[in-house]
Protein backbone atom coordinates (compact mmCIF):
# COMPACT_ATOMS: atom_id res chain seq x y z
CA UNK A 1 0.00 0.00 0.00
CA UNK A 2 2.80 2.42 0.93
CA UNK A 3 5.89 2.86 -1.19
CA UNK A 4 9.33 2.36 0.31
CA UNK A 5 9.82 6.13 0.16
CA UNK A 6 6.49 6.75 1.96
CA UNK A 7 7.50 4.40 4.79
CA UNK A 8 10.88 6.15 5.07
CA UNK A 9 9.10 9.51 5.21
CA UNK A 10 6.75 8.27 7.93
CA UNK A 11 9.67 7.07 10.02
CA UNK A 12 11.54 10.35 9.48
CA UNK A 13 8.69 12.87 9.79
CA UNK A 14 6.15 10.94 11.86
CA UNK A 15 3.27 11.12 9.40
CA UNK A 16 2.03 10.29 5.92
CA UNK A 17 -1.00 11.53 3.98
CA UNK A 18 -3.19 11.31 2.06
CA UNK A 19 -4.25 7.70 1.65
CA UNK A 20 -7.36 7.00 -0.42
CA UNK A 21 -9.50 4.64 1.65
CA UNK A 22 -13.16 5.24 0.78
CA UNK A 23 -14.88 6.67 -2.26
CA UNK A 24 -16.74 9.95 -1.86
CA UNK A 25 -20.02 8.00 -1.86
CA UNK A 26 -18.77 5.60 0.83
CA UNK A 27 -17.63 8.49 3.01
CA UNK A 28 -21.02 10.13 2.53
CA UNK A 29 -22.70 6.87 3.61
CA UNK A 30 -20.59 6.81 6.79
CA UNK A 31 -21.68 10.34 7.61
CA UNK A 32 -25.29 9.40 6.89
CA UNK A 33 -25.07 6.40 9.25
CA UNK A 34 -23.62 8.53 12.04
CA UNK A 35 -26.16 11.30 11.61
CA UNK A 36 -29.06 8.83 11.46
CA UNK A 37 -28.01 7.67 14.93
CA UNK A 38 -27.72 11.27 16.10
CA UNK A 39 -31.19 12.06 14.74
CA UNK A 40 -32.65 9.13 16.68
CA UNK A 41 -30.97 10.17 19.92
CA UNK A 42 -31.65 13.89 19.57
CA UNK A 43 -28.14 15.31 19.35
CA UNK A 44 -24.47 14.83 18.46
CA UNK A 45 -22.80 11.61 19.58
CA UNK A 46 -21.05 12.38 22.84
CA UNK A 47 -19.39 11.09 25.98
CA UNK A 48 -18.30 7.43 26.07
CA UNK A 49 -20.11 6.65 22.81
CA UNK A 50 -17.54 8.73 20.90
CA UNK A 51 -14.83 6.33 22.09
CA UNK A 52 -14.39 2.72 20.99
CA UNK A 53 -17.46 3.27 18.81
CA UNK A 54 -16.48 0.25 16.72
CA UNK A 55 -17.74 -1.91 19.60
CA UNK A 56 -21.24 -0.40 19.19
CA UNK A 57 -21.82 -0.13 15.44
CA UNK A 58 -21.33 -2.93 12.91
CA UNK A 59 -20.39 -0.51 10.13
CA UNK A 60 -17.56 0.94 12.22
CA UNK A 61 -16.38 -2.54 13.20
CA UNK A 62 -16.14 -3.26 9.49
CA UNK A 63 -14.36 0.03 8.90
CA UNK A 64 -11.51 -0.67 11.36
CA UNK A 65 -10.84 -3.81 9.29
CA UNK A 66 -10.84 -2.03 5.91
CA UNK A 67 -8.14 -3.66 3.76
CA UNK A 68 -6.73 -0.37 2.48
CA UNK A 69 -6.26 0.87 6.04
CA UNK A 70 -4.74 -2.39 7.26
CA UNK A 71 -2.44 -2.66 4.24
CA UNK A 72 -1.01 0.78 5.01
CA UNK A 73 -0.58 0.09 8.74
CA UNK A 74 0.98 -3.31 7.98
CA UNK A 75 3.62 -1.59 5.87
CA UNK A 76 4.71 0.17 9.06
CA UNK A 77 4.04 -2.35 11.85
CA UNK A 78 3.79 -5.77 10.22
CA UNK A 79 0.99 -8.23 9.69
CA UNK A 80 -0.12 -8.87 13.29
CA UNK A 81 -2.27 -5.92 14.31
CA UNK A 82 -4.67 -4.90 17.05
CA UNK A 83 -7.11 -2.00 16.99
CA UNK A 84 -6.58 -0.53 20.45
CA UNK A 85 -9.16 2.25 20.25
CA UNK A 86 -11.21 4.53 18.05
CA UNK A 87 -12.67 8.00 18.57
CA UNK A 88 -14.88 10.46 16.76
CA UNK A 89 -13.45 13.96 16.46
CA UNK A 90 -16.34 16.17 15.41
CA UNK A 91 -16.33 19.95 15.20
CA UNK A 92 -19.71 21.51 14.77
CA UNK A 93 -20.18 24.39 12.33
CA UNK A 94 -18.74 27.68 13.61
CA UNK A 95 -17.95 26.08 16.96
CA UNK A 96 -15.16 26.96 19.39
CA UNK A 97 -14.02 23.35 19.78
CA UNK A 98 -10.32 22.78 19.15
CA UNK A 99 -7.51 20.30 19.82
CA UNK A 100 -4.45 21.71 21.59
CA UNK A 101 -0.92 20.84 20.55
CA UNK A 102 -0.20 17.47 22.17
CA UNK A 103 1.27 14.00 21.81
CA UNK A 104 -1.13 11.04 21.88
CA UNK A 105 1.30 8.93 23.89
CA UNK A 106 1.16 11.07 27.04
CA UNK A 107 -1.62 9.26 28.91
CA UNK A 108 -2.26 6.10 26.92
CA UNK A 109 -0.08 3.86 29.11
CA UNK A 110 1.18 1.64 26.30
CA UNK A 111 4.54 -0.09 26.58
CA UNK A 112 6.15 1.26 23.41
CA UNK A 113 5.59 4.01 20.84
CA UNK A 114 4.79 1.46 18.11
CA UNK A 115 1.36 3.01 17.65
CA UNK A 116 -0.13 4.60 14.55
CA UNK A 117 -3.30 6.67 14.35
CA UNK A 118 -5.33 6.52 11.16
CA UNK A 119 -7.49 9.66 10.94
CA UNK A 120 -10.25 9.09 8.37
CA UNK A 121 -12.24 12.02 7.01
CA UNK A 122 -16.02 11.62 6.63
CA UNK A 123 -16.22 15.27 5.50
CA UNK A 124 -13.62 17.59 3.97
CA UNK A 125 -10.86 18.57 6.40
CA UNK A 126 -9.20 21.88 5.56
CA UNK A 127 -7.80 25.01 7.17
CA UNK A 128 -11.22 26.67 7.36
CA UNK A 129 -12.92 23.86 9.27
CA UNK A 130 -10.00 23.00 11.54
CA UNK A 131 -8.00 20.21 9.92
CA UNK A 132 -5.19 18.62 11.88
CA UNK A 133 -1.73 20.14 11.79
CA UNK A 134 1.56 18.34 12.44
CA UNK A 135 5.11 19.36 13.31
CA UNK A 136 7.39 17.05 11.36
CA UNK A 137 10.05 15.07 13.18
CA UNK A 138 8.78 15.70 16.72
CA UNK A 139 8.01 12.04 17.44
CA UNK A 140 11.40 11.12 18.89
CA UNK A 141 10.94 12.45 22.46
CA UNK A 142 8.10 12.49 24.97
CA UNK A 143 7.50 16.12 26.01
CA UNK A 144 5.90 17.45 29.19
CA UNK A 145 2.18 18.25 29.16
CA UNK A 146 -0.25 20.10 31.39
CA UNK A 147 -3.95 19.33 31.85
CA UNK A 148 -6.43 22.15 31.28
CA UNK A 149 -9.82 20.40 31.04
CA UNK A 150 -10.81 23.42 28.96
CA UNK A 151 -14.49 23.18 27.98
CA UNK A 152 -13.72 23.73 24.28
CA UNK A 153 -10.79 21.31 24.10
CA UNK A 154 -11.82 18.04 22.44
CA UNK A 155 -9.12 16.01 24.21
CA UNK A 156 -9.98 13.84 27.22
CA UNK A 157 -8.01 15.94 29.72
CA UNK A 158 -7.65 19.11 27.67
CA UNK A 159 -3.96 18.26 27.69
CA UNK A 160 -1.48 20.56 25.97
CA UNK A 161 2.24 20.61 25.41
CA UNK A 162 4.16 22.43 28.13
CA UNK A 163 6.70 23.55 25.51
CA UNK A 164 6.37 26.25 22.88
CA UNK A 165 5.37 25.22 19.36
CA UNK A 166 6.28 27.44 16.42
CA UNK A 167 3.10 27.64 14.34
CA UNK A 168 5.14 28.45 11.24
CA UNK A 169 6.41 24.85 11.37
CA UNK A 170 2.88 23.44 11.07
CA UNK A 171 1.97 21.09 8.22
CA UNK A 172 -1.77 21.27 7.52
CA UNK A 173 -3.41 17.88 6.93
CA UNK A 174 -6.02 18.72 4.33
CA UNK A 175 -8.13 15.71 3.31
CA UNK A 176 -11.07 14.99 1.05
CA UNK A 177 -13.92 12.78 2.29
CA UNK A 178 -12.71 9.18 2.29
CA UNK A 179 -9.04 10.08 2.61
CA UNK A 180 -6.95 9.32 5.69
CA UNK A 181 -3.71 10.38 7.31
CA UNK A 182 -1.30 8.32 9.41
CA UNK A 183 0.60 9.74 12.36
CA UNK A 184 2.97 8.46 15.02
CA UNK A 185 1.78 8.32 18.63
CA UNK A 186 4.42 10.86 19.74
CA UNK A 187 4.07 13.39 16.91
CA UNK A 188 3.15 16.96 17.93
CA UNK A 189 -0.30 17.70 16.49
CA UNK A 190 -3.41 19.77 17.09
CA UNK A 191 -6.19 21.59 15.26
CA UNK A 192 -8.03 24.91 15.31
CA UNK A 193 -11.81 25.56 15.62
CA UNK A 194 -14.21 25.04 12.73
CA UNK A 195 -15.03 28.37 11.10
CA UNK A 196 -17.09 26.87 8.28
CA UNK A 197 -20.85 26.45 7.89
CA UNK A 198 -20.73 22.64 8.02
CA UNK A 199 -19.54 20.00 10.47
CA UNK A 200 -16.04 18.56 10.28
CA UNK A 201 -16.19 14.84 11.03
CA UNK A 202 -13.17 12.61 11.50
CA UNK A 203 -12.83 9.07 12.85
CA UNK A 204 -9.48 8.25 14.46
CA UNK A 205 -8.43 4.59 14.70
CA UNK A 206 -5.39 3.57 16.77
CA UNK A 207 -3.47 0.45 15.76
CA UNK A 208 -0.70 -1.41 17.57
CA UNK A 209 1.38 -4.50 16.76
CA UNK A 210 0.49 -7.41 19.00
CA UNK A 211 3.72 -7.22 21.04
CA UNK A 212 2.62 -3.89 22.62
CA UNK A 213 1.00 -4.12 26.06
CA UNK A 214 -0.78 -1.89 28.55
CA UNK A 215 1.37 -0.93 31.54
CA UNK A 216 -0.99 1.48 33.32
CA UNK A 217 -4.02 0.42 35.29
CA UNK A 218 -5.84 -2.86 35.02
CA UNK A 219 -5.86 -5.26 32.09
CA UNK A 220 -6.88 -3.58 28.84
CA UNK A 221 -8.70 -4.89 25.76
CA UNK A 222 -8.27 -4.62 21.99
CA UNK A 223 -9.59 -6.06 18.72
CA UNK A 224 -7.45 -8.34 16.57
CA UNK A 225 -7.89 -7.05 13.02
CA UNK A 226 -5.12 -8.85 11.12
CA UNK A 227 -2.81 -11.81 11.60
CA UNK A 228 -2.37 -13.69 14.87
CA UNK A 229 -1.85 -12.62 18.47
CA UNK A 230 0.68 -14.90 20.15
CA UNK A 231 1.23 -12.49 23.06
CA UNK A 232 -2.34 -12.13 24.43
CA UNK A 233 -1.52 -8.93 26.33
CA UNK A 234 -5.09 -7.69 25.77
CA UNK A 235 -8.50 -9.22 26.31
CA UNK A 236 -10.21 -9.90 22.99
CA UNK A 237 -13.13 -7.61 22.14
CA UNK A 238 -16.28 -9.00 20.50
CA UNK A 239 -17.72 -7.49 17.34
CA UNK A 240 -21.30 -6.21 17.77
CA UNK A 241 -23.94 -8.56 16.35
CA UNK A 242 -26.13 -5.55 15.51
CA UNK A 243 -25.89 -1.80 15.94
CA UNK A 244 -26.35 -0.90 19.62
CA UNK A 245 -27.42 -4.41 20.57
CA UNK A 246 -27.89 -4.97 24.34
CA UNK A 247 -24.78 -7.16 24.49
CA UNK A 248 -22.71 -4.58 22.60
CA UNK A 249 -23.90 -1.77 24.88
CA UNK A 250 -23.00 -3.76 28.00
CA UNK A 251 -19.55 -4.73 26.70
CA UNK A 252 -18.82 -1.20 25.53
CA UNK A 253 -19.87 0.35 28.85
CA UNK A 254 -17.54 -1.93 30.81
CA UNK A 255 -14.61 -1.37 28.45
CA UNK A 256 -15.17 2.40 28.32
CA UNK A 257 -15.13 2.60 32.11
CA UNK A 258 -11.92 0.61 32.24
CA UNK A 259 -10.19 2.69 29.59
CA UNK A 260 -11.36 5.96 31.16
CA UNK A 261 -9.61 4.91 34.37
CA UNK A 262 -6.38 4.58 32.39
CA UNK A 263 -6.73 7.86 30.50
CA UNK A 264 -7.86 9.86 33.55
CA UNK A 265 -5.51 8.31 36.09
CA UNK A 266 -4.16 10.86 38.54
CA UNK A 267 -7.33 13.01 38.33
CA UNK A 268 -10.68 12.91 40.10
CA UNK A 269 -12.49 11.92 36.90
CA UNK A 270 -13.52 8.40 36.00
CA UNK A 271 -15.54 8.76 32.82
CA UNK A 272 -15.15 10.34 29.40
CA UNK A 273 -16.13 13.97 29.05
CA UNK A 274 -19.14 14.93 26.96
Amino acid sequence: MLSTEAVKKYRRDGYHFPIDVLSADEARACRKSLEAHEARTGGPIKGPMRHKSHLLFTWLNDLIRHPRILDAVSDIHGENLLCWSSSFFIKEARDAGYVSWHQDSTYWGLSSPDVVTVWLAFTPANRTNGCMKFVAGTQSTQASHRDTFHKDNLLSRGQELAVEVDETDAVYVELEPGQASLHHVMLFHGSAPNQSADRRIGFAIRYIPTHVRQIAGERDSATLVRGVDKFHHFDAEPAPSADLSPDALAVHAAIARRQAKILYRGTDRDQFRD
